[in-house]
């Protein structure tokens, strides 16, 4: 947290995150379990939301891989163009490129 003083309710925040702190520490010492970061690619991540979110926008199936869904992106993305629609044509060019970096 940042601020310039401590008000009494982040004042609470901090000492409720003290007290959680110490009963896990305390319940992770009492059963052998040492805390261990997370191993997963945050690329994977997402990945997997940035085609998920497009899928759902588009109507695209599931199974559709990356090259599919850029294609039908790109014809879209077309197609508005030439029907003089630039900002939604402008979206369309974003997400090919942000499926391009990805892929």
């Amino acid at each position: 947290m940042y601020a310039d003083e401590l008000t009494g309710s982040m004042e609470k925040a901090i000492s409720e995150t003290n007290r959680r702190r110490k009963l896990q520490q305390e319940y992770n010492k009492e059963h052998g379990i040492t805390p261990q970061t997370i191993k997963k690619s945050v690329r994977d991540t997402i990945k997997a939301s940035i085609v998920e979110d497009i899928q759902s926008e588009y109507n695209i199936k599931e199974e559709e891989d990356i090259k599919d869904l850029i294609e039908k992106l790109t014809n879209e993305m077309v197609s508005h163009a030439q029907n003089l629609e630039f900002e939604k044509a402008a979206e369309l060019r974003d997400k090919i490129k942000e499926l391009e970096s990805i892929r």
